[in-house]
């Protein structure tokens, strides 16, 4: 306890100190609870109520190598709390006439469009996009500063890689590939830059002067460095996917775009929406599961206690963030780290309890341990077929036995085991150790590919995920078809 304390009061130091003792005091040692075990570097809370910031704080460091401690005014990468503030620079567009949430959403791109692999393009729009139902797969691709791997652009990426491999609507895959596609969207509606865009009719209006897509000259000496699990800097990235990834804000600034979306109306920001617009942002467009679902942009979460939050949280290499909204208590805190596992949604949790003593964390959803697979008559059996990358095409081969054993192969090598091998409401999946020869996963090192198939009679299709244990590693999707023999 003695040590905890002489760290809060180094954090105090910090960040201007703490005159007396209030009632976030036991949220700053929680805190410094978690900064003496290890796992956060710097850290950045904001809690506002009825529209008022009731604390914001910064603690640790925005830069420990050259001493510059994290305030409430430091800039932290957002990682996917991107999207809710792209979805916001989409609805102004959508206000203004110029695009239809229920539109194709390829009728907004150029000469490369998304390909449906099964299903209908056209019904792909761009709502199913931006609640990521449109039949894209997991897409997570990041380009670190110090590789010589180049990054395309992004009409190469969607050559590539936008293959809608579901048919829209016929499930539920979070996809950053398509924000990637929104904000092209963003960018070829408005004649501007996807950054000089979200500037002028986002960040300006709304009074977010510590906000940004990406980071300029200007907001260069104001930003968190992200660090790893052992506390080492990385080296700046970027992504081909900046409307789901690439915004940086401070937590003085997110509280406000939260304000916003709670329809606060502040007397110094633009009501750039109608509040019928940020409801409709809030309403359920498509359902993940019992307690979870997803509007336009936002996740909607049934909580314990009765609570419904209007949130989005972002994990990165060396970024932790959570934005949670509480539309009925007119509640928002946001939480920011410079750390992956920066412990920001427990310390939302506790920032919460403050205000809703009766809050609960969310329960988590651990993964079960495996179960022999029961395979149905129409499953069971041999496929033979093709794993479709940009590069090739890979013979892949499929052997579900009757006892649950699943074996698979590329290129008619030797069957393996399937690992993780499951059937649920059509859907079969399972994990296969392969290397496939795109150069983005070349670089990866040994690679897993998750198979994510419908079956639909004789066919099995849909996805093929590859990633790495590589914490520099994504996910990129590549598209399956087998058929029985």
């Amino acid at each position: 306890m003695k040590c905890q304390m002489v760290v809060l009061a180094a954090l105090a130091s910090l960040t201007g100190g703490v005159s007396a003792k209030d009632r976030f005091e036991p949220v700053r040692e929680f805190i410094a609870e978690q900064m003496t075990q290890g796992g956060v570097t710097g850290v950045s809370v904001a809690l506002s109520q009825h529209g008022k910031i009731v604390w914001e704080q910064g603690f640790g460091w925005a830069d420990k190598e050259q001493r510059i401690p994290a305030t409430e005014h430091t800039l932290f990468s957002l990682a996917s709390i991107s999207k809710p503030i792209t979805a916001t620079g989409l609805m102004t567009l959508v206000q203004a006439g110029k695009v239809s949430l229920d539109q194709p959403v390829n009728d907004y791109l150029d000469n490369v469009r998304l390909v449906a692999r099964v299903g209908d393009a056209r019904t792909a729009t761009v709502r199913a996009v931006a609640n990521h139902s449109s039949g894209l797969p997991t897409y997570y691709h990041l380009i670190f500063s110090d590789e010589a791997f180049r990054q395309a652009s992004f009409d190469e990426t969607l050559a590539h890689y936008g293959n809608l491999v579901w048919a829209p609507g016929e499930r539920f895959e979070y996809s950053n590939l398509g924000y990637g596609v929104l904000d092209h969207v963003i960018t070829r509606v408005s004649g501007k830059s996807f950054a000089d865009f979200m500037s002028a009719e986002v960040f300006a209006p709304l009074g977010l002067t510590h906000m940004s897509v990406d980071i300029g000259a200007r907001q260069a000496g104001n930003v968190a460095v992200r660090y790893t699990e052992d506390g080492e800097p990385l080296p700046f990235y970027g992504s081909d996917h900046p409307g789901a990834s690439a915004v940086y804000g401070s937590a003085h600034d997110l509280i406000r775009f939260a304000m916003f979306h709670l329809k606060d109306h502040l007397q110094d920001q633009r009501p750039i929406l109608p509040d019928d617009a940020i409801d409709a942002m809030q309403r359920i467009t498509f359902r993940e599961n019992a307690t979870s679902a997803y509007g336009v942009a936002w996740n909607l979460v049934d909580r314990p206690g009765g609570y419904r939050t209007v949130e989005h949280g972002g994990g990165m290499p060396g970024v932790g963030v959570v934005l949670l909204l509480l539309p009925e208590q007119d509640i928002a805190v946001a939480v920011l780290t410079n750390h992956r596992q920066g412990r920001h949604r427990a310390i939302a949790d506790q920032a919460l309890r403050v205000l809703l003593p009766q809050w609960q964390p969310k329960p988590k959803q651990e993964r079960g341990p495996d179960v022999a697979l029961a395979p149905p008559l129409e499953l069971q059996g041999k496929w033979q077929g093709v794993l479709h990358t940009y590069r090739s095409d890979t013979p892949l081969t499929l052997e579900v036995l009757p006892s649950g054993d699943v074996h698979a192969g590329l290129r008619g090598q030797h069957l393996s085991v399937v690992k993780h091998a499951r059937y649920h409401d059509g859907m079969f999946e399972g994990s296969i150790a392969a290397q496939l020869d795109t150069p983005e996963v070349v670089r990866w090192g040994p690679t897993s590919i998750d198979l994510v198939l419908k079956l639909r009679g004789t066919v099995l299709n849909g996805g093929a995920l590859a990633w790495a244990e590589n914490p520099r590693s994504g996910t990129v999707g590549y598209w399956v078809e087998l058929r029985k023999q």
